[in-house]
């Protein structure tokens, strides 16, 4: 498990809310959200990509998809495989 300072885990405690219009809040509750209820969505594979850095800050990320960096992009290119490579580094 990845090594968070007591400060910033204070302060994620104290401040952090999804639902306070933080840049990407929408996009990991329903990320979280999606999890929970088994389903791969672009949301749910962006809170798998970064669930080593949620779970430590107190945000339930629980049971991670596999690979979900390749999934994620697989999906972006689904849908347009013309912007898939710039809309995943974005």
């Amino acid at each position: 498990m990845t090594n968070v300072s007591p400060i910033l885990k204070h302060v994620a405690a104290n401040t952090l809310d999804l639902g306070t219009g933080l840049p990407g809040s929408d996009l990991v509750s329903t990320g979280i959200a999606d999890l929970g209820r088994g389903l791969e969505t672009i949301e749910s594979l962006i809170v798998s990509i970064g669930a080593a850095r949620l779970v430590p800050l107190g945000i339930p990320a629980e049971a991670p998809i596999a690979s979900p960096e390749h999934r994620l992009y697989e999906r972006l290119a689904a849908e347009d495989a013309d912007s898939a490579h710039s809309r995943y580094n974005a």
